[in-house]
C-alpha cells in the first residue's frame, strides 16, 4: 500500500502533516492491485483522484525480462529506420507507368510543343490527348483550356460549343503559370 502522507503531499503540493485540518475529505480507492487512501480538501477531490489514478496507470511494474526484450526491439527498430532504402531493380518486361500528369499539365506540354500554333477544336485537342494515351473527359479538357484562356496563354474564337483554341503568345515568350 502506498503511503497516504506521500500521495497527499504529492497531489496537494502541501507539506505532510499528521492531523488533517478541518474541511478535508478522506477517499479510499481500489484500482487493480492497489488500494490507496487519500485525504484532501473537498474542492480538490476530483483533481487529486485523477492525478493519483493516472500515476498508477503509468507506473505499472513490468517484468525485467519483458522490459529487456522491449528495449532490444526498440533498438532494432531504430537501426532499421537508420538504414538507407535500397532501390529495387525494375524488371525488363515492366513498362513505365504514366502517372502524375494532370490534364492541365498535358495541355501546357502541347502548348510548349507548338501544338496550338494553329487553331484547334475541343475535339481535336481531346483526340490528341487520347492518341498520346491520356483519356481525360472532354469537360476536364474544356475546363483546363478555359483556365489557360483566362490566364492569357491562349485565346479562343467562335461561339459556345464551337470554340477553336489558339496560342495567344508563343511558348518561347514565356512559360505557362
Amino acid at each position: 500500500m502506498a503511503s497516504n502522507k506521500f500521495i497527499n503531499s504529492f497531489a496537494n503540493r502541501l507539506p505532510v502533516s499528521e492531523s488533517p485540518p478541518q474541511g478535508e475529505v478522506k477517499v479510499r480507492l481500489k484500482h487493480g492491485e492497489w488500494e490507496i487512501e487519500i485525504t484532501c480538501v473537498e474542492s480538490k477531490v476530483k483533481q487529486v483522484v485523477e492525478t493519483v489514478l493516472s500515476s498508477l496507470d503509468s507506473a505499472k511494474i513490468v517484468d525485467p525480462a519483458i522490459r529487456a526484450q522491449m528495449d532490444e526491439l526498440k533498438r532494432e527498430i531504430e537501426a532499421l529506420k537508420a538504414r538507407p532504402v535500397e532501390a529495387r531493380p525494375v524488371a525488363a518486361e515492366q513498362k513505365p507507368v504514366k502517372g502524375g500528369m494532370t490534364c492541365r499539365g498535358l495541355l501546357e506540354t502541347l502548348w510548349l510543343e507548338g501544338y496550338f500554333g494553329e487553331d484547334r477544336s475541343l475535339a481535336d485537342v481531346h483526340e490528341e490527348l487520347s492518341r498520346r494515351g491520356y483519356n481525360y473527359d472532354r469537360t476536364a479538357v474544356s475546363h483546363s483550356l478555359t483556365d489557360m484562356v483566362r490566364e492569357n496563354i491562349m485565346t479562343r474564337n467562335g461561339t459556345m460549343r464551337n470554340y477553336r483554341y489558339i496560342q495567344k503568345r508563343p511558348p518561347s515568350d514565356a512559360t505557362p503559370g
